[in-house]
Order: structure tokens, then sequence, then C-alpha cells
């Protein structure tokens, strides 16, 4: 009996260890380790993405990035209608809400943490949306140049400041 008691302590005691590790894994990146300071694609403090909806792979707004960001969603586009059809044709529905992923689904005019890797296949297809560079996190620059993301910089006033070629 007193082995029973031990291996079902044991379980217990794994089973809470998972689910706090679990919860850290939820926890944005900044808020785990406050000397880090995420930095857009200017070398400045990040700013806001979008809260409403509330953007970024931790849910918070920004779009930090960390080790289980497998997607690196680090580009803060305000996502068009043509965008989200390209996206939705290529397997990934950003219009239906997915409320198990806290996910509201998009309209024209959201900003939302794209993967990098979207958004540049968008560019190429012609269908990219703009991005607001003070939010798009310095990992994008690991795949692209400041120049194309450039391209398509927004303004907080809803204006494009500079045409794409």
């Amino acid at each position: 009996m007193l082995t029973l008691r031990l291996i079902l302590f044991g379980f217990f005691t794994l089973f809470v260890q998972e689910s706090q590790a679990q919860q850290n894994c939820l926890q944005p990146m900044h808020e785990k380790d406050t000397s880090l300071q995420s930095q857009n694609v200017f070398g400045e403090p990040l700013e806001s993405c979008c809260l409403d909806p509330m953007t970024g792979y931790f849910r918070d707004g920004f779009c930090h990035t960390g080790p289980s960001d497998l997607g690196t969603h680090v580009v803060c586009a305000i996502v068009t209608d043509e965008f989200l059809a390209y996206s939705q044709s290529r397997g990934n529905d950003l219009i239906t809400p997915r409320p198990d992923y806290r996910f509201p689904g998009l309209k024209a005019g959201d900003g939302w943490c794209l993967c990098i890797s979207r958004w540049l296949e968008a560019e190429r297809a012609g269908v990219a949306p703009p991005i607001r560079l003070a939010s798009t996190h310095k990992n994008a620059l690991q795949y692209c140049d400041l120049e194309l993301l450039q391209k398509y910089a927004w303004t907080d006033n809803g204006q494009q400041i500079s045409n794409r070629e």
C-alpha cells in the first residue's frame, strides 16, 4: 500500500510540475525576464501591434517571439481582404473564429502578428498587407531587409507611407 501511495504521489507531483511549466510557457517572454526588452526593426522598443483583437503569439498585443514560437510571428500587419482570402486559399483560415485557440477571426483593417514566412510568401504573390514597422519585431530582419519592409510601411492614421514597386 505504501508503494502505491508513493507512486500516486510521484505522479501527482509530476503532473503539477508539468502544469506549472505549461503555464509559464503561456506567459509573454518579456514577463518571464524583465531584463529582456524586445526591439522593433529600427532597434527601438517594440510598440503594441493590436489589443482588439488581442494579437501576438503570446496574445499580449505585441509581436514578441521566443523559442516556442516556431512560426516566428513577428510582422505586425494591417490585414486586407485580399490577404485574408490568399491566406485562406493556402490553408490558413484567419477569418473564422477559433475560441479554443483564443482566436477571434479577423476582418480587413485588423492588426495581427503574422508569421514572417507567410508575409514573405504573400509579398511574392503580390498580396502582402501593409505593416506597422514600429510594431514589427527586429527578428523579421533575419528573413528580409528593412528596405522591403519599408515598401509596405503603414502609419497609425491609416496611410501607407511608401509605394510598393
